[in-house]
């Protein structure tokens, strides 16, 4: 039986470490309107929603890294000061 996902499990494992954030999206993109058509056999939409679930999760891990990164810079009466990126969790 012939795979209908665009990489293998062998090669996704070698090649999504390397993708960019914008290329996983992108092939998550392809991959959700894929499931969403609902014109794909069973086998193949599990290996499409596990390849989807792996995408995600790189996407998140590198949302984080890049989170981490960031820092705001805030003009304060000594001049520009940097700050760390507010994740949204509020300090007492």
């Amino acid at each position: 039986m012939a795979k209908n996902s665009s990489i293998g499990k062998s090669e996704k494992e070698n090649v999504e470490p390397a993708l960019s954030f914008e290329q996983a999206m992108e092939t998550l993109e392809t991959i959700v309107a894929r499931l969403e058509s609902g014109d794909v056999p069973l086998e193949t939409a599990i290996e499409l929603f596990q390849e989807g679930m792996s995408l995600s999760k790189l996407c998140g891990l590198k949302l984080e890294q890049v989170e981490r990164r960031i820092e705001m810079l805030v003009e304060g009466d000594n001049g520009l000061q940097r700050k760390p990126f507010a994740t949204g969790k509020e300090e007492a």
